[in-house]
């Protein structure tokens, strides 16, 4: 029933998307700065996935971002370990005692507001162009007004659709359009643990699709920006036990942090040492954009060879 119920709310939840395009009135666009490792950054969220999941069901692009890329499976993200919250302080740099989202749902009966900047922001106003593919509509708060040059998420309340939905629709829009921060939201592990069970089957087969999935962004990437020309980070929000997650068990805590492509260098990056609000600070040092005095994160610089001319 559980599942019957899920493959429903999908479906409804996909027929009416949320969408966001930025106009051009008024802005004001100095350019990119010069200090820059690269001008495209491919920022990308598996809902759910645990780190030892990679490796338990032999993802083999997971894998081999790794083994070519810089890695720890031993990030961590924020409590409460939660969907929303988690990305919001990925995506703001900033803890949720900071950015005030301890809920997870967006509802008819709230307005719910983000008052924190994001990374989208802080890239636009210094000349980057700035996307994202939000596969819930929890996300709609993050599409914050002037900060995205194009964005989509499902509409309703609850739900959303798989990555093979969301990363078709990248690769529509990677076909004319060329961001400098991409972001792409995968949840099929998400969805797979909270129906069947973390480490379950589902869990492994929605582990899998996703890494499909992946590989088809990166063909699409490489297509749009040129092979070499760009950087890519793999992360999640949370982890998970059970059929939930959202507590302090390393379980739930416990996330991968990985980066491949434009500046990277190959290294196991020292374990328990990056934390989720670490990424956006990374997407912005990579850009060669100062970040927000008040954020918490500091850029992974260990990750790369050196700022190098794009």
């Amino acid at each position: 029933m559980r599942t019957l119920l899920l493959a429903l709310t999908l479906l409804l939840a996909g027929c009416a998307p949320h969408y966001l395009k930025a106009g051009d009135a008024g802005r004001v666009a100095p350019g990119p700065p010069a200090r820059s490792v690269t001008q495209h950054v491919v920022l990308v969220s598996v809902d759910g996935l645990r780190p030892d999941a990679i490796d338990t069901y032999g993802a083999p692009t997971l894998q081999r971002l790794a083994r070519e890329g810089s890695f720890t499976l031993r990030a961590s993200t924020i409590l409460p370990s939660k969907t929303l919250p988690s990305h919001t302080s990925m995506l703001t740099g900033v803890p949720p005692e900071q950015h005030g989202v301890m809920w997870n749902t967006v509802t008819s009966r709230r307005t719910d507001h983000i008052a924190q900047g994001t990374v989208f922001g802080a890239a636009r106003a210094r000349g980057y162009v700035t996307a994202a593919f939000f596969s819930k509509p929890k996300f709609q708060p993050l599409q914050l007004e002037g900060s995205l040059d194009y964005s989509q998420a499902p509409g309703g309340w609850w739900g959303g659709w798989k990555s093979i939905k969301t990363v078709a629709d990248v690769e529509h829009y990677l076909s004319t359009g060329k961001p400098n921060l991409l972001f792409v939201h995968l949840p099929d592990p998400d969805f797979a643990g909270h129906s069947s069970g973390w480490m379950s089957d589902a869990y492994g087969r929605a582990v899998h699709d996703v890494d499909v999935s992946l590989t088809r962004l990166i063909a699409a990437s490489e297509s749009a920006f040129g092979s070499g020309n760009y950087t890519l980070i793999v992360t999640a929000d949370h982890g998970g036990h059970g059929n939930d997650h959202g507590s302090e068990d390393p379980r739930d805590v416990r996330i991968p942090w990985i980066v491949w492509g434009r500046g990277v260098k190959a290294s196991h990056l020292p374990d328990d040492t990056i934390r989720t609000m670490d990424t956006a600070s990374t997407v912005l040092w990579l850009l060669g954009v100062d970040e927000p005095t008040d954020w918490a994160g500091s850029p992974v610089t260990a990750a790369f060879v050196s700022a190098v001319a794009p």
